[in-house]
This record gives structure tokens, C-alpha cells and sequence, in this order.
């Protein structure tokens, strides 16, 4: 409760030192963001800040399809080895310099070549990219990469002022220039994220925000908390057990929509000396965790069943899950004997996670669950950026986070057991799966394709350098004066149309 007052505190303190403008929306996220770079980041919430600061070249609606959005109309060449985009005329970045295939085409080529950058794999495919007139860009592919547009539809596609990043280098999102609805003002890590509405916006007529404060707050309690008291006027990741509640209150709406991505524990296999224990070194240890873990039960004890159980990168109930590699019920005595054909009896590890409670009470049950097995477990909770900056350096054993999910099945998969992939913190490196998950780029016939996926599952689900879970239910909660808000698929907060009437 102390911890419960003493945050409301903060966050009272905070809105009296910044009195609410009119239309202000104030929006509690679970976690901070990392850096405010679309090449470096790789956070949830750094997306959902994106979404009101960068545009990207395409966008999903709410049917998960790919729409326009910088890019007004596109196509492939007959061999599918062009990509042929026409922009958007009228369209300025936040510095005031000017949107054009130029600046398309610098903002493609750093993202595959900045050092720093993590949406290298994500663009393996592009060959060049070039300016074919003032408002038009043509991909030209090594290869067809049905995956391609998906990628645009995210931090790849996103657009930065090309005058701001070169000045600032590596250190751009310390000040981040794009072209989105709201502009950057201010960021105080671990405290807010403040945006104002950008009046030579393409869009600004269908923009009613004044100004966004995002406002990173771990707890679910104390931003639910918050909400009440009317010092946040939205939160996203409602906890499942406060969802009768917020039914419940006349003050407080509620959304919430199925996820495109999944829950997950990323074990450490190659990355360093951490590497270098059992579960590390020896698959059989890793299926016999995962034998010992009851996904189902998980759900109901944490979820109270509003999320999915699941072993794969995608739902049981996605047209790309493999019904070959089915989700099968908690096995101790097979966890035992897995072990013991390893040649150990007990393994130690440690599981190093977000210092949230949902998390927090994930990691319990999953720790005395794995306990019966063999498994003596410690926890290690801390801040969500730096649980993902620890897992880029290798500073881990096994740990625990989500992916929120991209529109095309590479999305889901690529990129984190590639052996070169961008977010590949495991360092699994398997060249059968490289060629499998490429060869599923090359393709759009999607027979095919799935025949490369369960393909690559069915050695991923031997190898197991990552152990999956389940698949989560985004739960957004807001003020009854918030107006216009529609609950996406990919857990984006899209601030077109929305107004605030407190």
C-alpha cells in the first residue's frame, strides 16, 4: 500500500507541475521505453509512442490488413522482385524539411547499414532502393520477400528527418525528428514521454490532441490506481483480475482485442560465457523445462483464461500453427527422464524478468512448477529496458518477455533464431532453419510457406533456444471522457480521431 500512495504521489506531483492542457491524453504504459530510435529500439511501448510520433511508409487496420499511410499505392513487379512505392505529397518532418523519395531512401539505406541498427534482417532482402521521381522509391530484392510490405508496416518503414539524423548520429533518439501526428518535446527516463500535436501534420484536421504525456508505471495496481484518480486518462495492459472492476465503475471504459505475438522465455545458448550451463548446452534440459511447465494452467492462475495457451510462435488458432507440433499437457515424469538421460538430477538457473506483478506471478508459478521436475530456479526482477539490454549482451541464463507480434508470420520468427537476426539475443544459430524461414520469404504462395514454417517449428520445437508460452489479450482501460479509441490487434494506442473531453 506505501508503494501503492507513494506512486499515486508521484504522479499527482507530476500533473500539478504540468497543469492538463486541453485535450491532453495521459497514458500509463507498463514498461519505459528503450531508445527513441526506430533502428535501435525494440520495445512494445517504444511502438506504441511511435504510433504517435513516426509515421511509417504503411500501416495495419484493424483487420490486420496493410493500408496506406506515407506510401499512398504500391506494387510488385511480375517476378516480384520490385517493389514499386508512390508517396504521399504534402508531408513534413517535425524539423520542417521536406518528405520526399530522397528521404525514403535515406532512412531505408541507414536502417541497413547504421551499425547500431536492429532492422538489418528485417530488410535482408533489399538489394537497393531508389529514387524513380520526386514522390516514388523502388525496393530492388535479392530475392521476393513476401514479408516485405509487413516489415514497412513497422519501425522499418518508420520515417525520420534525414537533416536530424545526421547530425545526431548513433544519438538521434535522444531527440527524435519524425513526421508522425506529435512532435517530440521532452523525455525523463523512467518518469515521461511528452509529445505535442504537430500543426503542418498531413492528417492534423483528424487530429484532436493537444498534447500526449506517456508515463512508464510497472505496478497494474497503481495505474489502475491512477486511472481512478484521474492523474492518467488511459492504461494499456489492464491486469485480467481488475477487468470485473473496471466493468464495474461508470467512470471507466474498457477494450481489449486478441494479440498478434506471444509470451516467452528466451534461454541463453550461445551468447557469451553466461551460455555455459546446462540448459544452455543440452536441448534435452530445455524440453524437460518446458515438459514441466502446464501452459493451460498458467492461463487460469494468472490470465483468468483471457489469454491463450501456446508452444509455437502463433496461436493454435492461427492458419500458420503446426497441428504436427501439438500443444501437449504438463509432462513430469517425461521432464524427469529427460533429465535423467542428461546425466543430472537437479539443474540450478536463474530466470531473469520484468519487475512487474503480472510477470512477477508468471515467473512464481512457472518456478515452483519446474521445481517438481528438477529445476531449482532463482528469480532476478528488474526494469524491462534493462532486462532487454542484459539479454543483448549475453547477461543471462534464461529470461522472460513478450513479443508483441507482427501482421506476417516472419515477423514472429525471423529475426530472433536467424543467426544473423536482429533480435537473436539467444545466438541460436541453425543453417537448416536459416534456409527454411529465407526460403519462407521467397514465396507468396502461402501453401508453401507453411510447409517452410512447420518445417523450421519442428526443429525450433526440438531445439527450444526459445520456450513459449502463451499468446496475450492486449486490455486497455480509459476514462469515460476518452472518445474515438479503437483497440488494435497489434496493441498499437493509433491517436487519429481521439478526443478527451475531462
Amino acid at each position: 500500500m506505501k508503494q501503492l500512495l507513494t506512486s499515486v504521489a508521484t504522479v499527482a506531483a507530476l500533473a500539478a507541475a504540468m497543469p492538463a492542457m486541453a485535450n491532453e491524453l495521459r497514458i500509463g504504459l507498463q514498461d519505459d521505453a528503450d531508445v527513441l530510435d526506430p533502428d535501435q529500439s525494440r520495445t512494445f511501448v517504444g511502438r506504441i509512442v511511435y504510433t504517435g510520433l513516426c509515421d511509417k511508409l504503411v500501416d495495419l487496420d484493424k483487420d490486420v490488413n496493410i493500408v496506406p499511410q506515407l506510401a499512398t499505392d504500391w506494387s510488385y513487379s511480375d517476378d516480384g522482385m520490385k517493389l514499386v512505392m508512390n508517396l504521399r505529397e504534402g508531408v513534413t518532418f517535425h524539423d520542417g524539411t521536406p518528405f520526399d523519395a530522397e528521404a525514403v531512401v535515406y532512412n531505408i539505406t541507414r536502417s541497413m547499414t547504421l551499425p547500431e541498427s536492429r532492422r538489418k534482417s528485417e530488410l535482408s532482402s533489399v538489394d537497393t532502393v531508389e529514387a524513380t521521381g520526386p514522390m516514388q522509391v523502388t525496393f530492388t530484392l535479392k530475392a521476393a520477400d513476401a514479408s516485405l510490405l509487413a516489415q514497412l508496416s513497422d519501425r522499418a518503414g518508420m520515417m525520420i528527418s534525414p537533416a536530424a539524423a545526421e547530425a545526431a548520429g548513433k544519438d538521434f533518439g535522444a531527440n527524435p525528428v519524425c513526421s508522425g501526428p506529435f512532435k517530440f518535446v521532452e523525455r525523463i527516463a523512467q518518469d515521461r514521454i511528452v509529445l505535442e500535436k504537430f500543426p503542418a501534420y498531413w492528417n492534423a484536421e483528424n487530429i484532436h490532441l493537444d498534447r500526449v504525456t506517456y508515463l512508464p508505471i510497472p505496478d497494474t495496481t497503481v495505474r489502475l490506481a491512477n486511472l481512478r484518480s484521474g492523474q492518467l486518462d488511459m492504461v494499456e495492459r489492464l491486469a485480467a483480475t481488475d477487468v470485473a472492476s473496471v466493468k464495474d465503475d461508470a467512470e471507466l471504459q474498457m477494450q481489449d482485442v486478441t494479440g498478434l505475438g506471444y509470451m516467452a522465455l528466451y534461454v541463453n545458448v550461445g551468447n557469451g560465457e553466461r551460455a555455459k550451463n546446462p540448459l544452455g548446452e543440452d536441448k534435452r534440459i530445455r524440453q524437460a523445462f518446458s515438459k514441466a511447465i502446464d501452459r493451460e494452467a498458467l492461463n487460469q492462475v494468472v490470465f483468468e483464461g483471457t489469454a491463450k495457451a501456446g508452444n509455437q510462435p502463433w496461436a493454435p488458432t492461427s492458419p500458420w500453427y503446426d497441428k504436427d507440433v501439438p500443444l501437449e499437457p504438463r509432462d513430469l515424469e517425461g521432464a524427469k527422464a529427460l533429465l535423467k538421460e542428461a546425466g543430472v538430477e537437479r539443474v540450478a538457473i536463474e530466470l531473469q524478468h520484468a519487475n512487474n506483478p503480472v510477470v512477477t506471478q508468471m515467473m512464481q508459478v512457472i518456478q515452483a512448477m519446474v521445481a517438481e521436475a528438477g529445476f531449482d530456479v532463482s528469480l532476478r526482477a528488474t526494469e524491462f529496458a534493462t532486462l532487454l539490454a542484459e539479454q543483448t549482451a549475453g547477461n543471462y541464463q534464461l529470461s522472460r518477455s513478450d513479443w508483441s507480434g507482427r501482421a506476417d508470420p516472419d515477423g514472429n520468427i525471423h529475426q530472433f533464431v536467424t543467426c544473423e537476426g536482429g533480435i537473436n539475443d539467444a545466438k541460436y544459430c541453425n543453417p537448416e532453419v536459416d534456409t527454411l524461414l529465407n526460403d519462407a520469404r521467397t514465396t507468396t504462395d502461402v501453401a508453401k510457406r507453411k510447409e517452410y514454417y512447420d518445417a523450421a517449428t519442428k526443429i525450433l520445437s526440438e531445439d527450444l533456444p526459445v520456450i513459449y508460452l502463451g499468446h496475450q489479450t492486449y486490455i486497455f482501460a480509459y476514462d469515460k471522457g476518452v472518445d474515438g479509441f479503437e483497440a488494435f490487434p497489434d496493441g498499437m494506442i493509433r491517436l487519429t480521431g481521439v478526443t478527451d473531453a475531462d
